[in-house]
């Protein structure tokens, strides 16, 4: 499943995988007057036609080449449809017409993880180091853009020295998160340890998160992520708890509710009953669950519950979404052999 990737793939090369955060940077936000033009490319936005508002975005852009809010618009929804070159062009051009914009550096350097990601190792360390420089100028630009700092505090924890990480350089914006909210920083603290499989650590840190009433729901649902990976039934129903007193309209907490219920065998109605909701609601957007997870565990609900057909139903629909989805892709040639 998993929620967001900085500079992954070529991460992984290096020895440094890298992970979570991303979500927390890379929703629609705007600002000041929006034509009407951008108000229909930001519906298409929220509704995950990336296509139709990334037409509209770039008729806006080709009518007033100077509008830096239209081209970090427009770098948002490359990023959201993996258009990586395109999100690192509109992304420069936001960052060239407004300079002192935290927010344009952050999405910059995300962009360039993404590229990363998909590059050779050779081709990714260049990325990789302006990955970095992007995230330090976002955060000196604004100190409380906390998304931007745990990029950056990720980055440090997972890279290699070569490509601009280092745990030493982590600790002191660890300190000044704590400082600056103790939900951002415990995360963070976690979030670093998971890069560095220190799961006793991560357990201990992102429970502290949880305690101390964090804002963002992002934060709250990555905890929510690890917590799957590590089958936590628990503490995913705590982080529903959680997330839907900090974003009561967010579809989230249903996923993660009715995995949890799963696990824990418990309320199998009620677990159906919100994976339906989910798949109903849910953007197609990083942060957000896939959809085909969300049928992976309507399958694995119906197994558990000997339904073989109803089973088989939700891992085909998890591959007709995503034809490399190996959890469904075993499950389904498991039941069929049954």
């Amino acid at each position: 499943m998993g929620t967001r990737k900085l500079v992954g793939a070529w991460a992984l090369t290096a020895a440094c995988a890298m992970g979570s955060v991303v979500a927390a940077g890379v929703g629609l936000d705007g600002r000041g007057q929006q034509t009407e033009g951008m108000e229909a490319a930001r519906q298409a936005y929220e509704a995950s036609d990336y296509t139709k508002a990334a037409e509209l975005l770039r008729a806006a852009v080709a009518k007033n080449p100077q509008d830096a809010q239209a081209h970090y618009l427009l770098a948002k929804t490359y990023f959201q449809a993996e258009q990586h070159d395109a999100a690192v062009n509109s992304a420069e051009k936001a960052v060239a017409l407004e300079p002192q914009n935290s927010a344009f550096h952050e999405l910059l350097g995300r962009a360039y993880g993404e590229k990363a990601d998909h590059s050779s190792f050779i081709h990714g360390l260049p990325l990789a180091r302006k990955t970095v420089s992007e995230f330090e100028k976002a955060v000196k630009l604004d100190e409380r853009n906390f998304s931007a700092r745990q990029a950056l505090v990720e980055f440090y924890c997972a890279a290699p020295g070569i490509a601009g990480g280092g745990e030493d350089k982590a600790h002191p914006e660890i300190a000044k998160l704590i400082e600056m909210d103790a939900s951002e920083g415990h995360y963070a603290a976690g979030n670093c340890r998971r890069q560095k499989k220190d799961f006793t650590t991560a357990d201990v840190e992102f429970a502290k998160a949880l305690e101390s009433h964090p804002k963002s729901a992002d934060l709250i649902y990555d905890i929510g992520d690890y917590a799957v990976k590590r089958g936590e039934a628990d503490r995913l129903l705590a982080v529903a708890e959680i997330g839907e007193k900090a974003a009561p309209g967010d579809p989230r907490g249903k996923f993660y509710r009715a995995v949890g219920l799963i696990l824990k065998n418990e309320r199998g109605d009620a677990a159906e009953s919100l994976l339906r909701e989910y798949l109903q609601r849910a953007p197609m957007r990083d942060g957000y669950p896939r959809p085909w997870t969300a049928h992976d565990w309507l399958g694995r609900f119906y197994e558990a519950r000997g339904n073989t057909a109803a089973a088989i139903a939700e891992y085909e629909a998890a591959l007709k979404l995503q034809s490399k989805d190996k959890v469904a892709s075993d499950a389904a040639k498991r039941l069929r052999k049954s």
